[in-house]
């Protein structure tokens, strides 16, 4: 296995017609101004890329700037110092092409599964019609066929995430940029989930930016992970992760040799910063 802390390079090609999305972080720095007006670095000089098709999961301790780089992918919010570039262009407002997957429900409460999904094309200018025969598409596709006319409460949290992820699909983006989008369900909702956005993806093939405390999560989804230190966050190191694809069930693969045996490593380095973390949260010296 190689390790290398500068560029990510994917093992899968991507399609030729998303060869624009090569997402490149270069010395990225990102300071905020506290309540008191004092600068706060969440993160410090981050560099990384993400090729077209590739799968990346970012792993990291709480408030090492793993949300903060993806508001930045995004447009949602611009670098401090460094530059971000998607397919070779300085981001300077909403990334193009992009679809975000958040952590909790984005879903609008008064409007039915169908128009939640519905929505991403609508806002495109696609006819009524036509966006609805996508939906339903869509929402066929995640397995909710038969909810469509439900509303968000109607529907358990793994279902909420089922239409959230309809929604991110359906314009077919070139970037999935997730935020621990699976963080809040149980264990073996959790489960379904992974395998149900592995073969999604499979079949799109978008550039992913996947956010993720779990490490097992981010070592069963990924072709990379990138290890990010304690705040102010920078990349300490970027894993390949050569398990073959299809995946298959996630359940499954995390009791192969080669799973386990890169879970060990990758464990080592991340480690140190959840433990470095966790002694500044409590005022200790690391």
């Amino acid at each position: 296995m190689a390790v290398r802390d500068d560029v990510v390079t994917s093992p899968a090609a991507g399609r030729g017609d998303r060869a624009g999305a090569r997402i490149e972080l270069s010395g990225v720095t990102k300071r905020f101004l506290t309540p008191s007006g004092e600068a706060f670095t969440a993160t410090r000089d981050v560099t990384f890329a993400v090729e077209p098709g590739q799968f990346c999961a970012v792993v990291g301790p709480t408030g090492c700037g793993k949300s903060t780089t993806l508001s930045l992918v995004s447009g949602l919010d611009r670098p401090s110092e460094g530059s971000v570039r998607v397919g070779g262009h300085e981001v300077d407002g909403i990334t193009e092409g992009t679809s975000f997957m958040f952590q909790a429900d984005a879903l609008l409460p008064w409007k039915t599964v169908l128009g939640n999904v519905a929505m991403g094309p609508v806002f495109r200018g696609v006819g009524k019609k036509q966006a609805q025969a996508a939906a339903r598409d869509w929402v066929r596709r995640v397995g909710l066929a038969g909810f469509e006319d439900h509303h968000p409460h109607q529907l358990s949290g793994g279902m909420r995430k089922r239409v959230a992820m309809a929604a991110a699909l359906i314009n077919e983006p070139s970037i999935l940029l997730m935020d621990e989008p699976f963080g809040a369900l149980d264990v073996q909702t959790k489960a379904i989930m992974q395998n149900e956005l592995l073969t999604l993806w499979e079949q799109l093939r978008p550039a992913v930016i996947f956010i993720t405390h779990d490490l097992e999560e981010a070592v069963a989804l990924a072709d990379r992970v990138v290890v990010m230190t304690s705040g102010p966050g920078s990349v300490k190191a970027v894993y390949d992760i050569d398990l073959p694809r299809p995946r298959g069930s996630v359940q499954t693969i995390r009791f192969e040799p080669r799973f386990l045996e890169l879970h060990h490593q990758i464990w080592e380095s991340l480690s140190e910063e959840v433990q470095r973390a966790y002694a500044r949260t409590t005022g200790e010296t690391s």
